[in-house]
């Protein structure tokens, strides 16, 4: 038996449906029902019940693209910060597929302390020291950030930036090149200020209403109200 609707907002410990039903997402068996573990907004997908998550840290999985800082500089390769429970290692031999002498070269040269890059979570060992490893050599657009900006929103709100079939990432990137890090950390590159401000104030939007239905018909109205108000009366 269901408890819930469509869309409907829910709160910890609400139930959600009996233990026959298929239940996926933040909850929580308790007896025979299922329980909301977070806030999150329910979704009928097929033959299942969804609860999506509105808050919550990132959980790392393998194939995950992120946007990390350097947080230390070690003698093979860097500690990253991915925003995860438990710090990420990037080798150096995951860094680039040139030979460095170490002897001669200081790591500092390829990445400093507070440097930015684009990764993708190579592997996962819990029983390592550095529990995530991450590698730029496994996709596109990896690496360095030279320029752009770099927006942080709450992890489990990343699906509301893309979309459904990517349409909230389309229209976003009318207005800049974006790349979405699963950990909630987005970088753009606008080709003015004015551009910048406006997808901040849309990225603000999503996170503040992504319990809203119509989420990118409601960003797509502001994106083109603000335009329309920077025009020049004829």
């Amino acid at each position: 038996m269901k408890f819930v609707a469509p869309r409907q907002l829910i709160f910890p410990g609400d139930v959600v449906a009996t233990s026959d039903e298929v239940v996926e997402g933040a909850i929580y068996l308790d007896g025979n029902k299922y329980r909301a573990a977070s806030i999150g907004l329910v979704e009928f997908r097929e033959d299942k019940i969804v609860v999506v998550p509105l808050e919550g840290s990132y959980k790392p999985k393998q194939g995950d693209v992120v946007i990390g800082y350097v947080k230390d500089v070690l003698a093979m390769g860097w500690e990253i910060d991915i925003r995860a429970p438990f710090p990420a290692w990037l080798p150096l031999s995951e860094a680039t597929s040139k030979y460095v002498d170490i002897e001669r070269i200081s790591l500092t040269s390829l990445l400093n302390i507070g440097d930015a890059v684009v990764a993708t979570i190579k592997s996962i060992d819990l029983t390592d020291e550095f529990p995530v490893m991450l590698t730029l050599r496994e996709g596109e657009r990896l690496g360095k950030i030279e320029s752009g900006i770099v927006y942080e929103i709450s992890p489990v709100k990343v699906p509301r930036v893309i979309g459904k079939k990517g349409s909230m990432l389309s229209l976003l990137s009318e207005l800049c090149d974006i790349i979405v890090g699963a950990n909630g950390r987005i970088w753009a590159k606008c080709k003015s200020a004015e551009d910048e401000l406006l997808l901040i104030k849309a990225l603000a939007k999503i996170e503040a209403e992504s319990h809203v239905a119509g989420l990118t018909d409601r960003v797509k109205a502001l994106i083109e109200s603000i335009k329309r108000a920077g025009q020049p009366r004829p």
